[in-house]
């Protein structure tokens, strides 16, 4: 069944789409990797594979979304076929499905660790350390579901009530926080020379490596995943221009990833503390960060709502994907409540192993997590250039329009942007393997 639902206005759909963009990849993960991939020169080498291969692949999975107008599983059937589009589905959003689930219970310990000043610490094989922060599984489960309760109840207020609201709500105050933030830091003594360290581009440290780094993150980063801007896609009015729209999006998002690197890392420089540390940046280094500053108490506080309003969006994103899937499997006979409910009780079952086993969400994310959305965005790609073909693609994307840019830029999808997804996929597997 053709669902109804529309985003409002494009403001509106802007912030929803940079809203499930910017999550846990823009704050945690862009700077330390620009901390341990050369800095700004990883900037600029990461802006260009945005431009060539995610824009691109967001303009593909919001024409996928719009060509079906349907939820994530009847999506693919329409491509795949029902057999194999049911599988497909299936699998991705059984995937989104475990992935919030302990998607919720990081959040929920950032979020304690703002309110209550705890230190999450962080452990190179499995992640973070929960039980640092709260050190209870009981009150880990409790934070978490209070995550799940409020991501619930956006969403039964709908794409307008609930997904737009709560997007123009968390994204302007997000960015205000952020800016604020850099004040701070700008107004540190000294902290001159260390912005200008950080801007100055070390394109010596890039090698291969650092190249494929920067392409995984540009794929990770804006949401890509045959999943979350496909069903957000659904929700795109018919005249919205997908190319800019995909653009906007992932400006948008690189802002956010920038803006949060402008903050933490030349703090960090400031300090003496260590930038190239790796994951355990945000859960190890910027705590003891918090603990040098003046005033670190508040600015860690401000900090940590600005990353838990950004995460939650995310979070929401991935329940939508899961009710757009149910209400598939039930054929839509039943309403956008119901289908919440039993979706929230589900992931009311599956947060309970990671809240009370914190290092099981190291090994759920190598399954679940960075592989399976790069997966995801494979399949999306496929289904919509080779299976719904070149016509409904061009109908989507260029509205019909056929000339040399848009060949091209549709040749460039169909084939180069699969072989850089194969290619991530690949190497990501061999990297866990």
């Amino acid at each position: 069944m053709i669902r109804t639902e529309r985003f409002a206005s494009r403001t509106s759909t802007w912030l929803a789409l940079v809203g499930v963009a910017i999550g846990l990849g823009n704050v945690w993960r862009f700077p330390y990797m620009m901390g341990r991939h050369g800095g700004s020169a990883f900037l600029l080498l990461y802006l260009s594979l945005i431009l060539l291969f995610a824009i691109p692949l967001l303009s593909a999975e919001f024409a996928l979304g719009r060509a079906t107008r349907k939820g994530v599983v009847d999506t693919y059937r329409s491509a795949l076929g029902r057999r194999t589009g049911s599988l497909l589905g299936l699998v991705l959003a059984g995937s989104i499905l475990i992935a919030d689930s302990y998607y919720m219970v990081v959040i929920g310990n950032i979020a304690y660790t703002g309110w209550f000043g705890a230190t999450v610490g962080f452990d190179s094989a499995n992640g973070p350390l929960l039980e640092a922060g709260l050190g209870n599984g009981h009150l880990q489960y409790a934070f978490a579901l209070g995550v799940l309760v409020a991501g619930s109840a956006v969403l039964i207020g709908g794409v307008n009530r609930g997904i737009e609201f709560a997007s123009r709500a968390c994204v302007p105050l997000f960015g205000l926080v952020v800016l604020l933030l850099i004040g701070y830091v700008l107004s540190l003594p000294g902290i001159g020379a260390r912005v200008a360290e950080f801007l100055a581009p070390d394109f010596s440290a890039i090698g291969i490596d650092d190249v494929f780094a920067a392409l995984g993150q540009a794929f990770f980063s804006v949401g890509v995943g045959g999943t979350f801007m496909v069903v957000y896609g659904n929700y795109l009015k018919d005249d919205a221009r997908l190319p800019s729209m995909a653009v906007a999006t992932a400006l948008g998002d690189t802002a956010a990833a920038l803006m949060a690197a402008l903050f933490i890392i030349p703090a960090i420089l400031h300090f003496g503390l260590d930038m190239t540390q790796g994951p355990g940046l945000i859960f190890s280094t910027l705590p003891r960060l918090f603990e040098l500053m003046p005033a670190g108490r508040p600015v860690g506080v401000l900090f940590l709502f600005a990353f838990t309003l950004m995460a939650f969006l995310s979070a929401v994103a991935g329940l939508e994907v899961c009710v757009s899937a149910l209400r598939d499997l039930c054929r839509d006979r039943i309403g956008r409540t119901a289908a919440v409910v039993i979706v929230a009780a589900l992931e009311a079952t599956l947060i309970w192993p990671s809240a009370h086993s914190p290092a099981l969400i190291g090994t759920l994310d190598l399954i679940f997590g960075s592989g399976m959305q790069v997966f995801g965005a494979i399949v999306a790609v496929v289904s919509i250039m080779f299976c719904l073909g070149r016509g409904v693609a061009l109908a989507q994307i260029f509205d019909g329009r056929d000339n040399g840019w848009t060949r091209a830029y549709l040749l460039w999808l169909r084939w180069v942007v699969p072989a850089a997804l194969i290619l991530v996929l690949a190497l990501y597997l061999i990297d866990v393997l």
